[in-house]
């Protein structure tokens, strides 16, 4: 029988210009889900009135309507990927939290997907999309909502104070609404909360050009040529909690071991200034620089990436560092697992460790990086595995009913439990309903429906 493409919805809480993870990985993955053809997608993004842009996007970039993000949203991809992907770009209405750091929706952001495009729903940062949600279940509405964990927020709060109370009430929190609002979760690596019905692996694959830079530099190794003419850097966004509060007590602290070692620093970020003083009180020649792309050609002969955060879930540079042939050494924690397997990939469990292998990269060259390792960095490789472990690969022809638990007893143990989620469910919305409850628990004031300027900005009706 002829197959009907399903759609599938991809939710995000960030969108380009804003370099953060949860605004350029999803981008990709309905880039190369689109690419793969089996699917129509849609990717979902918060657009901010000017007084937010304001706060969140960098060099001043302002845009007056939603057609003129997209439009740099999809120059940007097709400029890194050289894809011009069918896919559709909408948005949602979004409030940036200061507090947070981050945007949260406004009203009932499923209403972007009509019904009968509601097949599939990817919500990327799965608890951070519906703390607040009031509005329909998202299960109700979609055949299936398959979540994808990219943020490790109890590490951050628990770094706050009262920050082990706080993270014990989130933790709490961030089950309750991932159970009720999702058929499964992916976790991108063990760093993450334990969520019900989660799975453990990562969907992210890294910008083909950081491919195409190791592919340049193989040759180079392979001809007996030198590669790498800097030695060691790290990259991130400059505040303490991403790694620079340990990179820095490390070298403190070793700073006669680690002798003549000479480090730079990329990175913007509210911290900038604390870290620069930190630096500079050294011994060593540590030398701190404003953030940039990771992809410029400044980094491409660094031959050594140290990256001691523990707060990322899988981080990006880290990816991107071994997709460009560098060495990197990183802590043995969980979220970095999955570099494992990489043989240019050091990891340390001690002080004594770091140096001992810091030293010893910078005294040697990498391993030229395989085609198959080469692949597991790769979006397609990522798009694979989102699919095999999403279950969403296309094999239920048209008019064939999906499973259903009414083919079993009256009253199963599966009854009951959906009888149980849908009273859950139905209690979070009616507390998400209410103003006063939603500000104790940290909401954005009067953002249970849209204001009359984002309607306007949207081409929505105040009805939404």
């Amino acid at each position: 029988m002829a197959r009907k493409h399903q759609h599938v919805a991809i939710f995000t809480t960030a969108c380009l210009p804003w370099m953060t993870g949860t605004a350029v990985n999803p981008l990709f993955r309905a880039a190369y889900l689109a690419k793969a053809g089996d699917w129509e997608v849609t990717l979902v993004v918060p657009w901010l009135s000017k007084g937010d842009q304001e706060l969140v996007y960098p060099n001043k970039m302002r845009f007056s309507l939603p057609a003129e993000q997209e439009n740099y949203v999809r120059r940007w991809l097709e400029e890194r990927t050289g894809l011009l992907p069918k896919f559709d770009i909408k948005f949602y209405p979004g409030k940036f939290s200061t507090e947070k750091r981050s945007i949260l929706p406004v009203g009932d952001i499923s209403q972007t997907i009509s019904d009968d495009k509601a097949d599939i729903a990817v919500l990327e940062e799965p608890e951070h999309l519906t703390w607040y949600h009031h509005g329909r279940r998202w299960k109700s509405k979609f055949q299936k909502v398959i979540g994808v964990v990219h943020t490790n927020y109890l590490e951050y709060v628990k770094r706050e104070k009262n920050g082990y109370i706080s993270a014990f009430i989130l933790k709490h929190i961030n089950s309750w609404v991932t159970d009720i609002y999702c058929h499964k979760v992916i976790r991108l690596s063990a760093a993450t909360q334990d969520v019900p019905r989660s799975v453990i692996c990562n969907v992210h694959g890294v910008n083909p050009k950081f491919i195409e830079i190791g592919k340049l530099k193989h040759q180079q190794l392979c001809q007996r040529e030198q590669a790498f003419f800097k030695g060691a850097y790290y990259i991130g966004k400059m505040v303490w909690s991403k790694g620079y509060t340990e990179l820095l007590q490390l070298l403190h602290k070793h700073q006669m071991e680690l002798s003549g070692l000479k480090m730079e620093l990329y990175g913007s970020g509210e911290d900038a200034d604390e870290v620069k003083a930190s630096a500079e009180r050294l011994s060593l020649d540590i030398r701190v620089y404003p953030g940039r792309d990771h992809g410029d050609s400044i980094f491409h002969d660094y031959k050594v990436f140290i990256n001691p955060s523990t707060t990322d879930v899988v981080c990006t540079t880290t990816a991107e560092a071994l997709a460009m042939g560098k060495i990197v050494i990183c802590a043995n924690h969980p979220s970095n697992v999955f570099f494992k397997r990489f043989p240019n990939c050091h990891m340390y469990n001690t002080d004594e460790e770091f140096v001992r292998l810091t030293m010893k990269a910078l005294a040697e060259e990498p391993i030229p990086l395989s085609d198959d390792l080469r692949h597991e960095l790769s979006w397609e490789a990522a798009t694979e595995r989102f699919i095999r472990v999403a279950d969403i690969a296309p094999t239920v022809p048209v008019g064939q009913p999906p499973p259903s638990s009414q083919h079993f007893m009256r009253i199963s143990p599966d009854e009951l439990q959906k009888n149980m989620e849908e009273a859950s469910a139905f209690f979070h919305n009616t507390i998400s309903g209410f103003e006063a409850v939603r500000c104790v628990f940290g909401a954005i004031p009067n953002t249970l429906q849209p204001d009359e300027q984002q309607c306007k900005e949207l081409g929505w009706n105040l009805q939404g």
